[in-house]
């Protein structure tokens, strides 16, 4: 009995120092844009922002020999930034998009059919596989596409925050 329970031991320890390590070298850079979303928009149209994500290029500079790989998206959240005590039930649907010079649009998250009256709320990620070409490439771009159930009776500012996660390259 005495032996299983030290094995048992040992074994959490290991698979614990396993996760510490995996997290130690495991990187998350995050990214975050505002959209207006004006008093003008049409209901029932998909409407596009797009801005150029110039933080995380700080990160990497257009570098394609930066020494991260297996890029994935890990989270991405729309939230009201004004009005105050706003919410998203105007919204039908949220697509986020990415793409760099030289690479194809990526959509990377998503959410249809949205009926909640919540300020913010959690994108559907999709599974793009990696996406260590756009991220490392230059001009890394985040275009963000939604459309209204109905028209606003403000102006709304909303922020776009994604997350990407990494590991070191060799």
């Amino acid at each position: 009995m005495k032996n299983i329970v030290l094995t048992a031991m040992a074994a959490s320890a290991v698979l614990v120092s396993c996760g510490t390590v995996q997290s130690l070298v495991q990187n998350t850079f995050p990214y975050t844009t505002n959209v207006l979303v004006s008093t003008g928009v049409p209901a029932d149209k998909e409407v596009s922002s797009t801005a150029t994500a110039t933080n995380v290029q700080t990160w990497f500079g257009g570098n394609n020999n930066a020494k991260i790989k297996d890029v994935r998206i890990s989270d991405a959240k729309v939230s009201i930034v004004s009005p105050a005590g706003g919410n998203l039930s105007a919204f039908k649907s949220v697509k986020i998009y990415v793409s760099s010079t030289g690479t194809n649009e990526r959509l990377i998250a998503s959410r249809s059919n949205i009926s909640t009256n919540s300020s913010s709320l959690n994108l559907d990620l999709n599974d793009t596989g990696f996406l260590d070409e756009i991220v490392k490439s230059s001009g890394l771009t985040v275009r963000t596409v939604y459309e209204l159930k109905n028209q606003t009776t403000s102006d709304m500012n909303i922020k776009v925050a994604l997350n990407f996660s990494s590991v070191p390259a060799k």
